[in-house]
């Protein structure tokens, strides 16, 4: 499947929301003045700056160049990493990460990293999606693409605080706490904005000439369950909230 790709301007207009409702996480991270924090999946830099306002220092790594120029722009350490690939050994006393880890395919591969990346004792706190979120409109995308005799790849893992917790603790982790947290989202855009902001590698699947038709069809789907009676859409999202820290050796 395709790698998701981000237009910063489109991503600042019609997703900011990913942001601003991330300030509940950034509370529960808590960031230290002096100490050094791994933003995992930084994007614009709009949580990073919040975690480096408290007086951390904090490293912001994206796989999208065009939201790391973004992220720059704010005068932030941001850069071109791989969630899967991490450099860092015992860099951090934290590794903080808000709606990223939902669009990370080898999850094996990112929670050794970030392990790796930690100090003894240090934590890994985040959100991102969980276990039935967005089920409405992954069950649309489905049944219009298998309508057009197309069984599309979704790009988003959304696991149980169950599943997710083992996969934390096999990876070296005291698993703190994990839980969703369901969040019916407003989309001030309209669904159709959030459609192309964030499915063009589901889309992308299809037949370049039916892609618009098939937008059109997702929308109808699910307009009875997510848009009311004056047309304001919300999107159905559930999210998973964890803590965690890494293991300390000999204690």
């Amino acid at each position: 499947m395709q790698q998701q790709t981000w237009d910063a301007i489109d991503y600042a207009t019609n997703a900011r929301f990913v942001s601003d409702l991330g300030e509940p996480v950034v509370e529960l991270f808590a960031p230290q003045a002096g100490e050094r924090v791994l933003d995992l999946g930084c994007g614009d830099g709009a949580l990073t700056e919040r975690l480096a306002a408290a007086g951390a220092s904090v490293v912001g790594a994206d796989l999208s160049p065009e939201l790391l120029t973004a992220a720059r722009a704010r005068g932030l350490d941001a850069r071109l990493l791989d969630a899967q690939a991490l450099p860092f050994t015992e860099d951090f006393e934290g590794v903080f990460t808000n709606a990223v880890l939902h669009w990370v395919p080898d999850q094996t591969a990112m929670l050794a990293g970030v392990h790796r990346a930690l100090r003894p004792g240090g934590r890994f706190v985040g959100e991102f999606g969980g276990h039935g979120c967005c089920a409405a409109i992954c069950t649309a995308l489905r049944a219009v693409a298998r309508h057009r005799r197309v069984d599309v790849l979704l790009p988003w893992y959304f696991p149980t605080p169950d599943e997710f917790g083992q996969r934390l603790a096999a990876s070296g982790f005291e698993v703190v706490s994990a839980q969703l947290v369901p969040r019916p989202t407003p989309l001030p855009s309209g669904i159709d904005t959030w459609l192309r902001t964030f499915t063009s590698t589901v889309v992308g699947q299809l037949p370049e000439a039916e892609r618009e038709g098939a937008l059109s069809d997702v929308i109808d789907l699910l307009r009875p369950a997510l848009c009311d009676s004056r047309g304001r859409w919300t999107a159905d999202y559930i999210r998973l909230r964890f803590v965690a820290r890494r293991t300390i050796l000999n204690a």
